[in-house]
């Protein structure tokens, strides 16, 4: 054991990988359904091998922080512009109001319970689920003119505050904002979740089935028996009134294949390779004749390609917009991402640029619906670290400027400017995606293991004062906690349903998104058994970050006055 521990002192980089090991397996124990997760798994680790008074060198915990924060950036860049669009307005306004309660919050409690700025700013980095103000508040901390070991015990206030207010604020909100949140609105979730798809199903009758290009489709083979099919060409079987898409690909006349361009009319006994979705072929491929085995006609090549929606022509265009004429014959959509989340498949979604489109279909019209829409996305391991590099150096040199606020030096330091420059890089990144590309498995390892990596070395630190500083604050800030999380969200779900008069789905999507809680977000939407409050999670979840990331240094300037 002895050799073990001084190989850790000696060597604090093991220490590190120990800390992460640790913290991802405390982060799989699940109490019921709740687990702590990996973040907070990783900070009780450190605490738990820092207790061994290990030294990690503080520019380790910069390199890693810097990385997650230029990758938040990343991800959320195209909707924290979007943001500034007319239509994005309301929910904007409810981030806003419940942000700036959140930092209003944590300051009242903090000078009437007399915390210091370090346990204060642990209070709204755990209350409010945002990891980054540990970061961007112990910075603001460093730059204070204070004893260096004042300066230090306040720092280390920071991970007790946040682990004590972080797993009790966390777990309130996955209950609250399914359970309480339509409690407010006067609504039943459920019902009201119904009646949107209700809504929703009238609309794919009215627009032939937009859902169904979301849909597993499938290619088969028919012999036309059917009167009324024969003597038609493709492109007529395809122009009669039909209420799902559905496209015939090719066809086959004895020995020979013809395709849409063909001037051939169907003749009874001829072969046609049918695409639809898998509950059409079931409930209607008898319509047109008996199926059967033909490998030879339905060798047709298909291909999934994500396709990046950059076209200005597409931006705002709704799904059933898209779905009308031949723009997208043979095409069906798979799956819409935008920010990482899946959007609800619907008819009235509208896409923004940005999005990611998973298109499926003939190689050909797939190719010729990505052209339109945007920028395919083809599948590499390779990371621009180029553009990873240089943005964060020059977020990093951006950051570092300052202005003096009531004599305080205000700055967003060199990690805010690399999440500034994150979400810059992010957008351009959306709008010119032939550079910048970071694959998902990398922005996992910059996003979550960056983080994670950060918040252990934090636990490294405070390893020795951990224990103290729980005992002196632990108690008050259970209870603090509890009611630091769920006030700015009860402002925000009566702020935005009955003044901004918000649709009580999306309410709860971004409030989900404004405090960041992903975790809220799915418990809605498992509550509802609807996707829909995902359209309001993206745009606040932007907004939010980048606000409660801010409140770092300015709780601290606030507090310092």
């Amino acid at each position: 054991m002895t050799f073990v521990i001084e190989a850790l002192r000696n060597n604090p980089e093991l220490a590190v990988f120990l800390t992460i090991a640790l913290g991802f397996l405390i982060g799989r124990v699940k109490f019921g359904s709740f687990s702590l997760g990996v973040v907070v798994g990783c900070l009780l680790a450190g605490v738990l091998v820092g207790q061994l008074d290990i030294k990690v060198p503080t520019v380790l915990k910069a390199v890693f922080f810097d990385l997650f924060l230029f990758t938040t950036g990343y991800k959320v860049g195209p909707q924290f512009f979007r943001a500034l669009k007319k239509d994005a307005l309301p929910q904007v306004a409810l981030t806003v109001v419940l942000c700036v309660t959140c930092l209003l919050t944590a300051l009242t409690f903090a000078k009437l319970l007399n915390y210091d700025m370090g346990t204060a700013a642990g209070l709204l980095a755990g209350a409010f689920s945002e990891s980054t103000v540990i970061g961007t508040a112990g910075e603001a901390i460093q730059r204070l003119d204070l004893p260096q070991a004042e300066r230090t015990a306040l720092v280390n206030n920071i991970p007790v505050a946040y682990a004590v207010t972080y797993l009790i604020g966390t777990a309130a909100l996955v209950w609250f904002l399914p359970k309480i949140g339509p409690k407010l609105m006067g609504i039943d979730l459920r019902q009201v979740a119904a009646a949107r798809r209700a809504e929703d199903a009238r609309s794919v009758a009215e627009t032939e089935g937009v859902v169904s290009a979301a849909r597993l489709f499938d290619v088969r083979a028919y012999r036309v028996e059917n009167p009324l099919l024969l003597g038609k060409t493709i492109a007529e079987l395809e122009a009669l009134p039909k209420r799902s898409r559905v496209f015939v690909l090719r066809g086959r006349s004895g020995e020979v294949l013809f395709d849409q361009a063909s001037e051939h009319r169907v003749r009874a006994g001829d072969i046609i390779a049918v695409m639809a979705r898998f509950e059409v072929h079931a409930a209607r491929g008898d319509l047109i004749g008996p199926e059967v085995s033909d490998p030879e006609l339905l060798d047709i090549p298909l291909e999934a390609l994500d396709v990046i929606v950059t076209s200005r022509r597409i931006d705002g265009k709704s799904l059933a917009e898209l779905a009308e004429g031949q723009f997208a014959r043979g095409v069906f959509l798979a799956k819409l991402t935008r920010s990482g989340i899946a959007m609800p498949l619907l008819p009235t979604t509208r896409l923004d640029r940005g999005d990611v489109l998973s298109l499926m279909g003939p190689m050909a019209e797939v190719e010729r619906v990505a052209m339109e829409v945007g920028y395919p996305d083809r599948r590499t391991a390779a990371t621009d670290m180029v553009f990873v590099g240089l943005g964060i150096f020059l977020g990093g040199l951006f950051g570092l400027l300052s202005v003096n606020l009531w004599g305080i030096p205000l700055t967003l330091t060199a990690s805010g400017g690399a999440l500034f420059m994150g979400l810059l890089f992010g957008w351009l990144r959306s709008a010119y995606p032939f550079f910048g590309r970071i694959p998902e498995p990398a922005i996992w390892i910059f996003d979550t293991v960056g983080l994670c990596m950060f918040i252990g070395i934090v636990g490294l630190g405070a390893g020795p004062s951990f224990v103290a500083g729980l005992k002196a604050t632990g108690i008050s800030l259970v209870a603090v906690g509890l009611v630091s999380a769920l006030l700015p969200h009860v402002v925000g779900i009566l702020f935005g349903r009955y003044v901004l008069r918000m649709d009580p789905l999306i309410v709860l999507g971004a409030c989900a998104g404004a405090g960041t809680i992903t975790a809220a977000l799915r418990s809605v939407q498992d509550e509802a058994q609807s996707s829909i409050p995902a359209l309001g999670y993206t745009v606040p979840y932007a907004i939010g970050n980048i606000l409660l990331t801010a409140w770092g240094p300015v709780l601290v300037a606030l507090m310092a006055m």
